[in-house]
């Protein structure tokens, strides 16, 4: 039976993966994906919204055809989670789901979404909320009114191209806030990958977030060995997650990335994900999709590394990456 089916509503004590079903000890996770996306709405990706539930299931049982066990859906509040069909999706699919509560990056939004009152007023609250009681109701943003409620197990913000905003600032000191009263794990947007320093700088050094609770997001969009070995050092995941794009690194240079990251003492530092941010890219759909990473990204790293070792990357990290000691 898989983890997905095993969940629990509640569990009493040590560290559990918070999933859109239940607690569940970590050791449970099984082949995680660790970044990508079920549902998604922007304004900077007209066209090419992820709302379509038949083809999120069949995009889930294509993951779970290629061995994949559990998804990480990095989708934050207000860009069209759907939050209340993960739930059925994760029973009917055999798939763990981890929802995200957070806030990305201003230009990803409605200007009326970002004029709120919760988010102006009490956005540490409003994630303390989604991840301790529920995610539900009418959201701002197209979740609307579901059955379920289902609790977020991880917050996601974002950072600018080679630094931080107004916006990035405030959303990353709400999320801070939320980690200290919750310990779940922070996941960072990286805009192409760069700006991981600014980032630990703010969130770890003047936020007093413990450094393993961050997740870097998109590092493999910026190849750059010292900045990977900074992050790495100073205690941070290194999620590098998708398949390239026309304006990013090619895949070449993943395979050389975690090699060095490895030969350095830091594999147990490494997530790996997919990240399907549209319609287009969904494998149902003739894209890469979830079942790449498992497909195509894990046999090539495995050339490279080592079938022991990326299977670690791809089950123990993102284990201890995504689990925390709920209150």
């Amino acid at each position: 039976m898989s983890a997905a089916h095993e969940a629990a509503p509640d569990r009493s004590a040590g560290p559990a993966v918070r999933t859109v079903l239940g607690d569940i000890d970590p050791a449970g996770l099984g082949i995680c994906d660790a970044h990508d996306h079920l549902f998604l709405r922007s304004p900077q990706l007209p066209g090419q919204e992820l709302a379509d539930t038949g083809a999120a299931a069949a995009e889930l049982a294509a993951f779970r055809a290629a061995g994949g066990a559990a998804v990480i859906q990095w989708t934050p509040y207000g860009m069209g989670r759907f939050a209340g069909e993960l739930p059925r999706l994760s029973r009917e699919s055999g798939v763990t789901l981890v929802a995200a509560t957070g806030l990305h990056q201003a230009a990803h939004y409605d200007p009326e979404i970002l004029a709120g009152k919760r988010v102006r007023e009490d956005l540490a609250g409003l994630f303390v909320a989604e991840l301790t009681e529920g995610i539900g109701g009418t959201e701002a943003g197209g979740d609307g009114p579901r059955d379920a409620r289902p609790r977020a197990g991880m917050i996601k913000v974002a950072g600018g191209f080679h630094g931080l905003d107004r916006h990035a600032r405030y959303t990353m000191a709400a999320a801070a806030e939320a980690h200290l009263a919750t310990g779940a794990a922070i996941g960072v947007h990286l805009e192409l990958g760069t700006g991981a320093l600014d980032v630990l700088d703010l969130l770890c050094d003047e936020l007093a977030v413990p450094p393993d609770r961050v997740i870097l997001g998109h590092l493999n969009r910026s190849p750059d060995p010292v900045v990977h070995r900074m992050a790495a050092e100073a205690g941070a995941y290194l999620a590098f997650d998708g398949p390239s794009r026309a304006n990013h690194a090619t895949d070449w240079r993943l395979p050389d990335a975690l090699t060095a990251l490895a030969d350095a003492g830091f594999a147990d530092r490494i997530l790996l994900g997919g990240d399907t941010t549209t319609a287009a890219a969904r494998s149902v759909n003739g894209g890469p999709g979830m079942p790449y990473l498992l497909r195509r990204q894990r046999r090539r790293l495995e050339l490279a590394l080592g079938v022991g070792l990326v299977t670690r990357m791809l089950t123990e990290n993102p284990s201890r990456a995504f689990s925390a000691e709920w209150p």
